[in-house]
């Protein structure tokens, strides 16, 4: 088509041959309340059921990478800040979702999945240090033996692990956030739900809102360059079922899928 230059990517990356053969729990195989979400009992019941894990992390004031899904403290930890201001002795004191249960550093993450399953790992940017975080998780990358992939909902994110690492397998997260209460321009919205910074980012895969995939230019994506689609997050074996007929890799969550949706084992 005219304008499918807007949303290129690359096919057939090595890493398929192991990624396409696993489901991903999202932020681990999480329980709540006693499981929380990114917690390493839930990313241990991940593995124990033989299912790969979808998480997120954060480059903190010193350095640190640490395993937590918002910047803001209040809904994962119970305190006002943000994560990127801690230090590793600061994260050290928080706690997850009133458990007992301490924010993981990557490299513990990391350990635990890197003679199991794969990860999908996500950069969670902040304040425009998409390309410190990605320096910081691509060189720590460099010596993990384990099967990965790398997305972000920040195009430069993801611009950067191809420029860093182009080997690595990246991803372009992307949902309708024409609409939605994202806190962006609507401007941005339009260029992100769209695609059009893959031009600049060429990612091997595109991770689309399942319920939002009827969108054309994932379509063409697919179409065009054989870009792999990865759905989250999927809640039910029903849809789980479309979507990998479809040939689309899910992140779920709240149910499981190798037990005709009982839950939680």
């Amino acid at each position: 088509m005219l304008f499918d230059f807007l949303v290129p990517g690359r096919k057939d990356h090595p890493a398929w041959e192991v990624l396409r053969k696993y489901r991903f729990a999202h932020r681990g195989y999480h329980y709540k309340p006693s499981i929380p979400e990114n917690s390493l009992p839930a990313f241990k019941r991940a593995i124990e059921h033989g299912w790969g894990a979808e998480l997120d992390v954060h480059l903190l004031k010193d350095g640190t990478l640490a395993v937590f899904h918002d910047s803001e403290l209040k809904r994962c930890a119970g305190v006002e800040g943000i994560i990127e201001d801690l230090d590793m002795a600061g994260l050290a004191d928080l706690r997850l979702e009133g458990t007992d249960e301490p924010v993981p550093l990557f490299d513990e993450v990391l350990e635990l999945f890197e003679d199991a399953t794969p990860l999908i790992i996500e950069l969670k940017t902040y304040k425009g240090n998409h390309y410190e975080l990605a320096k910081a998780v691509c060189e720590r990358l460099d010596s993990y033996k384990g099967d990965y992939c790398i997305e972000s909902f920040d195009p430069r994110a993801v611009e950067d692990v191809k420029n860093l690492r182009p080997d690595i397998c990246r991803g372009q997260l992307s949902m309708k956030f024409v609409g939605s209460n994202a806190n962006i321009p609507w401007y941005q919205k339009i260029i992100l739900q769209n695609l059009w910074m893959d031009r600049k980012s060429c990612p091997d895969f595109v991770a689309y809102q399942h319920t939002d995939r009827a969108s054309y230019w994932l379509k063409r994506a697919k179409e065009a360059f054989g870009v792999q689609e990865v759905s989250w997050t999927v809640r039910s074996k029903a849809d789980m079922d479309r979507l990998e007929a479809d040939g689309c890799i899910c992140i779920f969550e709240k149910f499981n899928p190798d037990n005709d949706n009982a839950y939680p084992d």
